[in-house]
Parts: structure tokens; C-alpha cells; sequence
């Protein structure tokens, strides 16, 4: 009998014969030396957590979790094979939704729904439980990136208008070298009509103003007319002087933003009221990520992972780099003070509120061996490390700080169905007794980016809704499991038809409604994916408004500039009032969210199909070549029309799973697809024929690892656990480095 998916990865992991070298013995478990020394003299000191019972309660979650763990995929393989099976069995024959829907249930797909509930969860933050902005995901291996993420919570308007193509490029309004005036102007335009908006005065408008003034903490606005006030006198929420500027600040919809005068600036002289910028309170939280965005297959990679969010949360992570031939230091930013109009003080916060997402059941890690010389769970070791180090967050009273509320913020990714989440529940619970905290204090958010979540996800909220603190939409990671899960029905759509396929609203639409339902605003955020063209601002100003119109709290952003631009967003749209606008609709249907995309015997041409090929082929190349060579988790890859868009395991797991499906279906040949990969990798090569430290993959084709695990991610596609790819690229990563380590 053939191996499982999930067996198949189980059998390729290596197994530690005895005590070697470089691993430690800590309570029967065998962890990696440096990773054993990083967590005893770096992350426990300071939190009252000894080694010893560090290691004790690690060993017994082990034991006791670990063989669950298994049970749990080993069910997602069985369910995998009764659902390829009642394809096969149909092929040809029209798909009828309901029946499959009686035999999703039969077979124990779909559970029992017990109806209404109301979410549990308590000493959440506001920027969780009731503000509403953008959100920042970050690979938390790159500390520069890190910092940058963690300190957009504010960002200029002006900056990320003039640098971007939301203002047009064209003619005299090109960028160049210097500060272009007109460009400028255009820019400052764009702000005031802003301003307009989001702080409106009486009747006047803020080009009109020429003086904004505060006298003994009150505001006057001095226009060409006369004087006016925003016409909401609370919206002024206090002042502050810094250097030669003085810092008016407001609030609207929850969020806040700065008029900063200052008429020894450039921009300032040239406004007739001295405004220098417009800023923005932007990305209210960011999720510093150990999983998509992160190639770390190994303890050595571990470390860097936890190291720097082990500095995030003590407040002290600081990178140094050269920039314009001088050396800077990227460091957390501090809170920001300012005086209300009654003259008292006012703190706010000066960074994202910051989340930790570890990675989903599936993987292992040759960090920590079991007392069989076996891996363990990979993210059984993320959960005990990640909540260890955020206790140093925890026990501040003052000073930089994350939670306010004495709450760790933990996403939960690649979950499926409610047994898998009421797991990690447990998971967490037993991490918390171990750590002496209150149950309760880690906090969940649950990815609803898999098909077995989609249509329990009333279930998997009932499983943690006293923890649960943000359900979220992942379109890319969704995509990538209705294709594998629908394998053997059909030939799917083209990858840029499925936006328009019945399911992917439905989808949508049914996270909103169940996470209202739910009771989950004032609790949690619920959630929607990436912009994933990170150089294509004008669409995303365009587009992106539909997620807080859809009752979203937040929408995840590919950089701080895209943060602070969507977050003109959250002003344009009150999204608790948008959520009063939907909360009569019909609910969205589960035959919708079961309708599969497929071609439904539609041919298509054969340039469509070659083009197609080609396009997923060059997409998987020039992102899985910086994962193995460079250990890239995240990457701008540019496509075959040179559009960079935003790469992570995510965006690489659908187009390898589309070929595989083509591939299956007959619509392409394995020889076709060997040669759109040859072919496409001296594309790729050509690309990246700038950067001096990488390795080109033509025209050794049998000899490059990074070219073959691209291969193998679509040849081997059926069989990958749910097909996803980080089997093939940790497996394909460390044979890199170990051939690296064999050169030097």
C-alpha cells in the first residue's frame, strides 16, 4: 500500500540514531545545542522560568501532544482519499452540490453545526477589539524588516503619495532625482482633499486655511474668509511641539493623524498654512511571521526567528545597516506625547500592536528530537518559545510595551476543521500552565485559509472562543487547498478566473457574517488578505476599499507605505457602520463556498494553455530560487510581463498545484512542463542577472537543487500533504546548505 502525503513526509524526516555532539539531553528530549543555549541564557532569564521547567513541560507536551498531533494528519489524509475517490467514481458526470454535501457529512468533512455562540475572549487591545486599520504581515528573520513593520503605525501621506504611483508618474510629474514642485503640488492636493474628508470643517475647506493656531490649548483656524473649526470639536484631539514643528493631532473613526506645521521646510513655506505633512496612524497591528514570509528549516534558522521577536518583545532589537554611505540604527519607536486641550498629557502608542504567527501541525523540526530520536512538531517548539519570550512584554510597566492588556497575540495558520483548532487550543493551555500564566493570556488567531475551516468555521470558533481574537480571509493559501482538495474533479480555471468563481465571494462573505454572528467586533478582528502587487498603489487605493466596506477590521498590506495609503480607507469608511448595512443579508451559502472552480469541459485554447503554463512555471522559479539558494521567504518576483508582484509559500503552493492539476487532466504533458521550466529558468536567470550573489539554473538543470525542487513541486504535486510545499523546500533547502557547508 502507498504511503499517505503526510506519511510520505514523515518517513523523508531524519531520525537522531543515539546522543550526538551538537545536541543537548534536556528531560529525555535531544535539542540542538545552540538552540538549547539561546533559550537558557537569552530567552528564560528575566521571566521567573528556570530551565528545568522550561524543559520538563516541554518534554511532557511532547509526549502527550505529539501522537494527537499525528492522529490529526493522518485524518486530513483519509478525508483527502474519500473525497479523491467519490471524484473518481463520478468522472464525467455532472457535479451534483448537495450530494456532495451529504457525502462531505457522511464521511465527517462537515460536522454538526450547533448553532449560535458568542465569543469569550477579554483583555484584548483596542487595536484588536475595536479599531479598525490596516495590518502589516512581516517575515520576522529579517530584523531591518521587523523594525519597520513594528514602527508603522505611523506613516507620512505626503511620502507614500510622492513615492508612489498613486500620484501619476507621467511627464512633468515624473519623481526624478530632486523634489519635483509640481509633483509636490499635486500631492499636497490629493492631502487636502483628504483633510476635507476625513476632518471636515465648517464651511470652509483646508486649502482655504492659511493658520492653524493653538492658544492656551485651544484650536483656531484662520482662513482667507475668516475662521472655522472642524466640524466636530472633538476631533481635535491635542498638540505637540517637536523641533521647529508643531504637531496638531485629531482623531476620526478611530484613528488618528497629525497636521505637522512647519514653515521651515521646503513643502511648509510653499503652503499657505506652513502644513509640512499629513501623518498617519497606519498599520494598527502587525503580525511578525515565523511561517510563509520565513525560510528557516533548521535550528540555526530558529534562532535568528526567535531571537528577533525575542527583541521585540523585550523592546530592545536594533539593527544596524549602511544607507547613503553612513551608518544608521533601526531601533522601536518611542510612544508619542502630546498635550490635550485641557492641558493634561497624552501617550499614544508609537508602534503596531504586534501578533506572533507560528506555523501550522503539519511540519517538524530537526531542532529538538523526542526520546525515539524522532523530529517533534515544529510548532509545538514556536507556541513554548514565542509565548516564553513575549513575557518580557508582560511583565513591563513601562517603557516600550506591547500589549497594554497583558495579552499575547499568537496566528494560528493552516488549520483544518475544528479538531485541529480545538487542538491548538489545548496546545496553548498547556504552554500557559507550564509558563505560569492565566489561562487564557495567549490569544488566537485563526487563518480561515483552508476549505475544511471555510465550511466548519462556526465550529472552529465555538472550539476556541475564549481565546479566539481574529479571524482572517487568505485567499492565496484558500485557493491553493480547493484546488488539491477538488484534484481529481475536474480541470480547474485558469489561476486569474478564480476571482470570479462562485465560491471565492461566498468565501468572503461567509468570514464577515460568521465572525458578526459570532459576536467577535469588540473581541477580535476579522480579517482579509494581501494586496499582492506591492508597486501598483493606484489599483490598490482603487480596489482595496471594498474590505472595510465588506465589515472587515483589517485588511493585510504588503509594505508600511501600502499601510499608510490603506489606511485613507478606514477614514472614507465608518466599518462599523458598514457592518450595520450587512448584518440583515442573507447569509452566504454553503452550495456557493461548496461550487468548485472548474472548467466544466470548457477547451481552451491552446495558446491560453501555453501561456498559462509558462507564467505558473516562471512564477515558481523565481520565487523558490531565492528560497533555496538564499534562504528568501518572501519575495517581489517579477512575472512574465515583468509586473513585480509579492511571493510566499502561499502564491507558491496554487501555481504548483494548478500544473499538477493540468498536469493530472491531461491539458499538459510532464514533457511540456519540463520544457516551459527550462525554459522559463533562463527567463528567471535573466532577471536576476543583477544580483552578484545568485546562482543561475541554466543550463545545469540536473544539478541545480533550487531547479529541481520547482520541478518537484509540481510533478510530485498530488502527493504533497494537502499540497503544500514546505516538505520540498525545508527537505531542498537543507541539501543546499549542506552543499554550501561542504564548499567553504
Amino acid at each position: 500500500m502507498k504511503p499517505t502525503p503526510c506519511q510520505f513526509y514523515l518517513a523523508q524526516t531524519p531520525k537522531c540514531e543515539g546522543i550526538v555532539s551538537d545536541y543537548l539531553d534536556r528531560a529525555g528530549l535531544q535539542v540542538d545545542q545552540s538552540l538549547c543555549s539561546f533559550i537558557e541564557t537569552e530567552v528564560l532569564p528575566g521571566t521567573g522560568i528556570g530551565p528545568e521547567r522550561f524543559w520538563d513541560g516541554y518534554s511532557g507536551v511532547v509526549t502527550e501532544l505529539a501522537p494527537r498531533n499525528a492522529e490529526l494528519l493522518a485524518e486530513r489524509d483519509r478525508l483527502q482519499e474519500r473525497i479523491d475517490e467519490y471524484h473518481v467514481s463520478r468522472r464525467g458526470r455532472s457535479i451534483d452540490v448537495q450530494e456532495y454535501a451529504a457525502f462531505l457529512s457522511e464521511i465527517g468533512y462537515l460536522v454538526q453545526d450547533d448553532g449560535p455562540l458568542s465569543v469569550e475572549t477579554d483583555n484584548v487591545d483596542p487595536e484588536i477589539g475595536s479599531l479598525a486599520g490596516p495590518q502589516l504581515v512581516v517575515p520576522v528573520m529579517n530584523a531591518r524588516f521587523a523594525l519597520n513593520a513594528a514602527n508603522a503605525r505611523w506613516g507620512s501621506l505626503y511620502d507614500a503619495l510622492y513615492g508612489t504611483d498613486a500620484v501619476p508618474h507621467d511627464g512633468d510629474l515624473a519623481a526624478g532625482e530632486g523634489y519635483n514642485a509640481k509633483r509636490g503640488a499635486q500631492v499636497v492636493g490629493h492631502v487636502k482633499a483628504f483633510l476635507d474628508s476625513a476632518l471636515p470643517l465648517d464651511n470652509s475647506r483646508h486649502a482655504d486655511v492659511v493658520n492653524y493656531d493653538i492658544t492656551d490649548g485651544k484650536l483656531t483656524i484662520s482662513t482667507r474668509g475668516g475662521t472655522t473649526r472642524p466640524r466636530d470639536p472633538a476631533a481635535f484631539r491635542g498638540s505637540a511641539h517637536r523641533g521647529s514643528a508643531t504637531v496638531l493631532l485629531f482623531r476620526h473613526n478611530g484613528l488618528h493623524l497629525e497636521i505637522v506645521i512647519d514653515r521651515s521646510t521646503e513643502v511648509g513655506r510653499q503652503d499657505p498654512a506652513g502644513i509640512a505633512d499629513v501623518v498617519l496612524e497606519s498599520a494598527l497591528t502587525t503580525i511578525q511571521d515565523c511561517e510563509d514570509s520565513v525560510a528557516a528549516v533548521d535550528a540555526e534558522d530558529k534562532i535568528i526567528v526567535y531571537r528577533n521577536w525575542l527583541g521585540l518583545m523585550r523592546g530592545d532589537l536594533e539593527e544596524r545597516f549602511f544607507k547613503n554611505g553612513r551608518e544608521i540604527a533601526r531601533r522601536l519607536s518611542p510612544d508619542r506625547t502630546y498635550i490635550g486641550p485641557e492641558g493634561r498629557g497624552l501617550v499614544l502608542a508609537g508602534r503596531s500592536l504586534m501578533l506572533v504567527r507560528n506555523v501550522g501541525h503539519l511540519m517538524l523540526t530537526d531542532a529538538v528530537f523526542d526520546n525515539q530520536g524522532r523530529e517533534t512538531p515544529e510548532g509545538f517548539l514556536d507556541a513554548m518559545v514565542t509565548v516564553a519570550a513575549a513575557l518580557h512584554d508582560l511583565k513591563k510597566v513601562e517603557g516600550i510595551r506591547n500589549s497594554r492588556t497583558g495579552s499575547i497575540y499568537v496566528v494560528k495558520p493552516k488549520m483544518h476543521g475544528p479538531a485541529e483548532v480545538a487542538f491548538a487550543d489545548l496546545l496553548f493551555a498547556r504552554v500557559e500552565a507550564i509558563l505560569g500564566l492565566a489561562p487564557n493570556t495567549v490569544k488566537l488567531g485563526v487563518m480561515d485559509e483552508e476549505r475544511r475551516t471555510t465550511v466548519n468555521l462556526r465550529a472552529c470558533i465555538r472550539a476556541v472562543k475564549q481565546r479566539l481574537a481574529f479571524i482572517n480571509t487568505g485567499f492565496l493559501d484558500r485557493t491553493g487547498d480547493e484546488i488539491h482538495t477538488s484534484m481529481q474533479a475536474g480541470a480547474v480555471v485558469p489561476k486569474a478566473a478564480m476571482r470570479q468563481c462562485a465560491w471565492l465571494a461566498a468565501y468572503e462573505d461567509n468570514n464577515v457574517d460568521q465572525g458578526i454572528a459570532a459576536g467577535l467586533p469588540g473581541r477580535g478582528q476579522i480579517g482579509k488578505g494581501m494586496w499582492a502587487r506591492p508597486d501598483d498603489m493606484a489599483e490598490m487605493l482603487s480596489a482595496k476599499i471594498a474590505h472595510p466596506q465588506s465589515g472587515a477590521s483589517t485588511a493585510w498590506v504588503p509594505s508600511p507605505t501600502a499601510a499608510t495609503l490603506h489606511a485613507t480607507h478606514y477614514h472614507a469608511v465608518d466599518v462599523s457602520t458598514a457592518r450595520k448595512a450587512i448584518e440583515d443579508r442573507e447569509p452566504a451559502k454553503l452550495s456557493a463556498i461548496l461550487t468548485m472552480p472548474l472548467l466544466n469541459g470548457e477547451n481552451l485554447a491552446s495558446e491560453t494553455i501555453a501561456r498559462e503554463l509558462a507564467n505558473n512555471a516562471q512564477s515558481i522559479l523565481g520565487y523558490v530560487v531565492r528560497w533555496i539558494d538564499q534562504g528568501v521567504g518572501c519575495s517581489k518576483v517579477p512575472d512574465m510581463d515583468n509586473v513585480a508582484l509579492m511571493e510566499d509559500r502561499a502564491t507558491l503552493r496554487i501555481s504548483a498545484q494548478h500544473i499538477a492539476n493540468w498536469l493530472l487532466h491531461g491539458l499538459v504533458s510532464t514533457e511540456e512542463v519540463e520544457n516551459a521550466f527550462r525554459r522559463m529558468a533562463v527567463v528567471v536567470d535573466r532577471q536576476n542577472a543583477t544580483d552578484p550573489s545568485y546562482v543561475p539554473m541554466a543550463p545545469a538543470f540536473d544539478e541545480n537543487i533550487a531547479f529541481q525542487a520547482a520541478l518537484e513541486l509540481v510533478l510530485e504535486g498530488l502527493r504533497q500533504p494537502n499540497g503544500y510545499t514546505e516538505p520540498v523546500l525545508h527537505r531542498r533547502r537543507r541539501q543546499a546548505k549542506a552543499r554550501l557547508r561542504a564548499a567553504e
